[in-house]
Order: structure tokens, then C-alpha cells, then sequence
């Protein structure tokens, strides 16, 4: 039987790191589940904390080892490429993260005070780390290494006979990126405690695809150049910058 290469057994650990983050946001202060009154609840919270767990491993698991092959497939670094320096993979990410978390909590503030927006919610502490943990490894598993690798595999690769993979890398992330940003609407939506998304403010939509969009399109060219980590990475910093740290001061 073939052992685990070190890029495999890294991944599983994330994965399942995930599913356990998942798992705890069950019974945490401010956990989606956990401030809905029980009887909202599909099932006991043990049993939603469980279910949690599997679809985790399953779901995510499933597409991010599919993303895994694939991106390998169109010339990106593997998760633990040892021709890639942990400087860029790790250090330099870290630092970028941290630039666009400043970055944010500075057109977030001016964009408050211009249009007068309402201030956007960041999750409660201790739970702002735990979600700064599922966002970093979740989303950039969902959005960067399966979305992508897929799409770029797809149709630069299959369809296209391997041409034009730039172009397509480029509409790909662009689309994803819109996707991501889009994709926090919900949860704005029931933190701001609105019925609707035309309830939402325009320009505090506008801010939330644009201030997304730019965290996904750095985390894709960090993707394409260093691997998945470094994505995962500069996205787990920039939202303790933004959520964690920030957070606590507002």
C-alpha cells in the first residue's frame, strides 16, 4: 500500500480541523445554530454538532481532494510543493493578509462615514477566531481549490485542448469572486436583522463585493503561484485582522 504523500496528510488534518471548528460553532455564543432557540432546531444540538462533522468531511472533503488532483492536472503547485519556500507559502501570505485586513477596516470606515451605512456586525469572541478558522480553510477549499481547478480543467484543458489557459483562469476567477462575495449576502442579511435583500443598502452591497472580490482575487493568484495554503493562509489573517481583531475594537 502507497503511504500518504505529506500534501495528503496535511489536507486531511485541515479537513477535519474544519469539521471540528464546524462542530463547536454548534454550542458557541454566537454559532448560526447555537443563537437559535432549540425547539428551531432540526434536531438536538449533539445531533446537529454530529451532522456537521459529516457533511464536512464528505462535502468538503470530497471536493477539495477532487480540487486537489485537478489543480496539479493545470500546472498549480501541490499543497505542500517542497520547490515552494515557506516564506511564500506561509510568512509572505500572512503579511499580505494582514495589509488587506487593513485595507478593509479602511474603506469599510470610509465608506460608513460617506454613505452613511450601518456598521457591519463581526462575529463575537472568541467565536470570530473560530470562524476566521472555517472561512480561511472552507472557503478557500470550496471557491479556490475545487471551483477553480475545476472550471480551469474544464474548459482550458478539456474542452479547449489546453489553450488559452490564462484567459480562462482569469474569467474563472472573476466569476468565482463575484460568486464569493455574493455569497455573504445571506448572512448580512440575518445579521443586520432585514426581511429582504432590497432591505440591504446599495452601497453596503457594493462594499461587500467589492471588499470580497479583492480578498478572493488575491487568494486565487496566491493559489495559481503557491499553492492552496498560502491562500488559506492569507485568507485566515485577513479576517483576524478584520473580524477578530477589529472586531473587538468596534
Amino acid at each position: 500500500m502507497n503511504k500518504l504523500s505529506v500534501s495528503m496528510k496535511i489536507y486531511i488534518g485541515l479537513i477535519i480541523l474544519l469539521a471540528f471548528c464546524s462542530m463547536f460553532s454548534v454550542y458557541m455564543s454566537e454559532g448560526i445554530l447555537a443563537i437559535m432557540p432549540d425547539q428551531s432546531l432540526p434536531a438536538p444540538k449533539p445531533v446537529m454538532a454530529l451532522v456537521n462533522f459529516v457533511i464536512i468531511i464528505i462535502l468538503y472533503g470530497g471536493l477539495g481532494f477532487i480540487g486537489l488532483k485537478l489543480s496539479t492536472k493545470i500546472g498549480f503547485p501541490d499543497l505542500w510543493d517542497n520547490k515552494i519556500s515557506n516564506k511564500n507559502r506561509i510568512l509572505f501570505p500572512a503579511i499580505i493578509g494582514i495589509i488587506i485586513g487593513i485595507i478593509l477596516i479602511i474603506v469599510d470606515s470610509i465608506f460608513t462615514n460617506i454613505f452613511s451605512l450601518p456598521k457591519q456586525i463581526h462575529p463575537d469572541f472568541p467565536f470570530s477566531i473560530i470562524a476566521s478558522i472555517t472561512a480561511g480553510i472552507g472557503e478557500e477549499t470550496i471557491f479556490r481549490l475545487f471551483l477553480i481547478s475545476f472550471w480551469v480543467w474544464l474548459v482550458s484543458n478539456k474542452l479547449l485542448k489546453n489553450k488559452y489557459g490564462n484567459i480562462v483562469f482569469w474569467i474563472v476567477v472573476i466569476i468565482t469572486s463575484i460568486s464569493f462575495a455574493l455569497g455573504h449576502i445571506p448572512s448580512v442579511i440575518l445579521l443586520l436583522g432585514v426581511k429582504t435583500f432590497a432591505e440591504i443598502p446599495f452601497w453596503l452591497i457594493i462594499e461587500i463585493i467589492l471588499l470580497n472580490s479583492l480578498i478572493s482575487i488575491i487568494c486565487a493568484i496566491n493559489f495559481r503561484k503557491y499553492g492552496i495554503i498560502s491562500a488559506m493562509v492569507l485568507h485566515f489573517c485577513t479576517d483576524i485582522v478584520w473580524h477578530v481583531i477589529w472586531g473587538l475594537i468596534v
